[in-house]
């Protein structure tokens, strides 16, 4: 994985995925959705737009869920509304996405926040 170094105050060296590793994330995350069985996947997600922020690179990707899958990922200015809506930074998100991070991890220790109702997040978490 190419990414840009930075350090922070204290000495603690962070990475950063670039734009096309943070795409190729989502991608990956898009086409592991295929693999829920169409049943199980019609069942538990109803048409919802999704937005994923991912503030380290200043970006914001939105697409639609439904029975089908997700359609492909495309750059936004903003959330605009998004009924689901994940931040997660870059790093991260390649870790969700590779799965060396749970989703339930990274959203229990803050490194994913997920906005969205009751009802969806319930729905969400049969296929995640």
């Amino acid at each position: 994985m190419t990414t840009v170094s930075r350090t922070m105050t204290g000495g603690t060296d962070l990475t950063m995925a670039t734009q096309e590793e943070a795409r190729a994330a989502l991608d990956r995350i898009a086409t592991r959705l295929t693999d829920v069985d169409p049943d199980e996947l019609a069942k538990h997600v109803i048409e919802r737009t999704v937005s994923c922020r991912v503030p380290d690179l200043d970006l914001v990707f939105v697409t639609r869920i439904h029975a089908r899958g997700l359609d492909e990922f495309q750059l936004a200015e903003s959330a605009n509304g998004a009924q689901v809506r994940l931040t997660v930074n870059s790093d991260d998100l390649v870790a969700l996405a590779d799965e060396s991070l749970k989703v339930t991890k990274a959203w229990a220790s803050g490194r994913l926040k997920i906005e969205a109702s009751l009802g969806d997040l319930l729905r969400l978490r049969k296929i995640l």
